[in-house]
């Protein structure tokens, strides 16, 4: 819970404040752009809502912190009983962002898949009776996609509650011991009509993507919309291998997806050819860079 005696200087006055425990995970950020932004090492309120809307998001923001950094002076009760409600929020079609992210994986966010055949969860957020409750309505979990090792969270907590079936890399598995199911090599994998498992090593070497429909692409933290510069980006620290990220990367070329859903960073919808000119124009800058190196 927010502490208002650490509350960062960099807040603006007014209701909604950041205090010092932020870990900087750009959660807030995303959820409420109209309020928070980047200071220095944290996040910060430069704005304070003006309507309703802002507030909901705001409120939203605060749930979603990892950490529990953001605080309300004056905590309408009815605005975070609506804010709590609308999570999982619907994004598109049957896809979910959760909220409730995790300190265990830096706030990274994780997805809801309802489908007719079995709901995805897709890597994991905290375990909250909130979203528990949403998800057995909805009518359980089947499968947990876990991107890569480090957002795992509270994923044995989801599958134990569900029974559901655990799937992580091989490279990374060290990260959930008693998954159910270990994928191996580095060719992409079908796992169900319209799904596909696509190894993109390059942040860990067990790093994957989840492809559904040929629209939606649950991508970790290989690929993320950067809201400032209206470009994709790829790790650039952190990084397994470099080699390995770009010829994955590369591989990426070859599908077809309007959505790019990560852990950590903005998610995107673009027409199709605006996605793929989008990831030519990250795979160019990757080569200039390289030529100028040269």
């Amino acid at each position: 819970m927010a502490n208002l005696r650490k509350r960062l200087s960099t807040n603006v006055d007014g209701n909604f404040f950041v205090d010092s425990t932020c870990i900087n995970c750009d959660t807030c950020r995303q959820l409420a752009p109209a309020s928070f932004q980047e200071k220095g090492d944290y996040s910060s309120v430069y704005r304070q809502p003006e309507n309703a809307g802002e507030e909901l998001e705001a409120y939203r923001a605060l749930l979603a912190c990892p950490v529990g950094s953001i605080g309300a002076v004056k905590k309408e009760k009815g605005h975070l009983t609506q804010a709590t409600e609308s999570f999982p929020h619907h994004l598109e079609g049957g896809v979910y962002y959760n909220g409730f992210n995790s300190e265990k994986s830096f706030g990274a966010n994780s997805y809801f898949l309802h489908h007719p055949d079995g709901n995805w969860l897709i890597d994991s957020p905290r375990y909250s009776p909130h979203l528990v409750d949403a998800f057995a309505q909805m009518g359980g979990i089947r499968y947990i996609f876990l991107s890569h090792e480090d957002d795992v969270a509270e994923a044995s907590r989801y599958a134990k509650r569900f029974n559901a079936t655990r799937i992580i890399h091989q490279a990374d598995s060290e990260a959930m011991p008693g998954a159910e199911w270990i994928v191996s090599g580095s060719d992409p994998v079908p796992v169900a009509p319209g799904f596909y498992l696509i190894p993109v090593p390059g942040h860990t070497p067990g790093s994957m993507a989840l492809l559904y429909n040929n629209r939606y692409l649950f991508t970790g933290d290989h690929l993320w919309w950067d809201r400032e510069s209206r470009t994709l980006q790829a790790p650039s620290v952190y990084v397994w291998s470099d080699g390995s990220l770009h010829q994955s990367t590369q591989g990426l070329l070859d599908l077809r997806f309007e959505w790019v859903l990560p852990g950590h960073g903005d998610r995107i919808r673009l027409p199709g050819p605006e996605m793929k000119a989008a990831l030519h124009r990250l795979l160019k800058r990757w080569s200039d860079t390289a030529d100028r190196r040269a």
